[in-house]
């Protein structure tokens, strides 16, 4: 996984041991060290490009018995060519990633990291592959003398190949029989790891078809409301409308009213005035007879 998720996925790795009853492997688990970047990047070739990782490991292997009978241009074109494949996979894994920038330092500490494996490995007490946490430093030319076949030390190249018959076959098979070991060690643990990660994602998976059926029973539950407002709001305005329409009638007629009342009230004006007329030329005429 992404370096960056590491110490999320440790801590809820250790969680689930301990509520599980495995104390003491969830105390392992928590005591883990977060890899360096470059460790990390080289942790990531070995188990994405594992083929590509055993061939360096291979050559380095090579070059130590290339070493032994000073025979060395082959093996060194064959690790040269392996590391360099490496490197490109190793920039391709930090542009995947995102988090990391392929800096000249950052690749320079994991091409170190690489060529100490290819130095070391397959001897006995060689750092694991795979499960780095920091980085590693090529060994000096003592070590890297110590890690050359018992028969290649301090002999001629007549006395070497004299030898190599009797010693080869059993450091060869010391070291099959060390990174079989490791192999199995490491097959196991991802087996583990795989049924750890099986249990998590049936645990997810359930969560979220519990979570969706709830939410598709909202949906449904929120459609049918939508749809009972949608029949409540065409009623409302239906009855907006005829309000609406009844509103101008009543507007209409009581315009009318109005000008019927105004023309009521100019007749009965009218009427007073021609009253009072009447009422005075009545007078007059009372008087004129008297």
């Amino acid at each position: 996984m992404p370096l960056g998720e590491f110490t999320a996925a440790r801590n809820a790795l250790a969680a689930q041991l301990k509520r599980e009853g495995r104390a003491a492997e969830a105390n392992e688990v928590k005591a883990l060290a977060k890899p360096s970047a470059s460790a990390w990047v080289v942790n990531q070739l070995y188990w994405r490009h594992r083929e590509s990782f055993n061939r360096l490991l291979a050559t380095g292997e090579r070059l130590r018995r290339a070493h032994a009978g000073q025979l060395t241009g082959d093996a060194v074109d064959a690790r040269r060519e392996a590391m360099a494949e490496l490197t490109r996979l190793a920039e391709l894994i930090v542009l995947r990633d995102g988090s990391h920038a392929a800096t000249r330092d950052l690749m320079r500490r994991v091409t170190s990291t690489l060529e100490a494996l290819s130095s070391y490995a397959p001897s006995p007490g060689a750092p694991i592959a795979g499960r780095l946490t920091d980085d590693l430093q090529p060994p000096g030319f003592e070590a890297v003398a110590g890690l050359l076949p018992e028969s290649g030390k301090g002999k001629g190249r007549g006395q070497i190949s004299m030898a190599l018959p009797h010693a080869e076959p059993v450091t060869r098979r010391a070291s099959s029989a060390a990174a079989a070991q490791r192999d199995e060690k490491d097959r196991k643990a991802l087996v583990a790891a795989a049924k750890l990660a099986v249990r998590d994602a049936e645990r997810a998976l359930s969560v979220a078809r519990k979570q969706a059926e709830r939410a598709a029973a909202k949906a449904e539950t929120a459609a049918q409301r939508a749809k009972e407002l949608e029949g409540e709001r065409a009623q409302v305005e239906k009855q907006f409308a005829r309000a609406s329409s009844d509103a101008k009638s009543a507007q209409s007629l009581a315009s009318e009213a109005a000008t019927s009342a105004n023309e009521a009230t100019k007749a009965a004006e009218s009427a007073e005035r021609a009253l009072d007329l009447a009422r005075q030329r009545l007078q007059q005429t009372s008087g004129h007879r008297d």
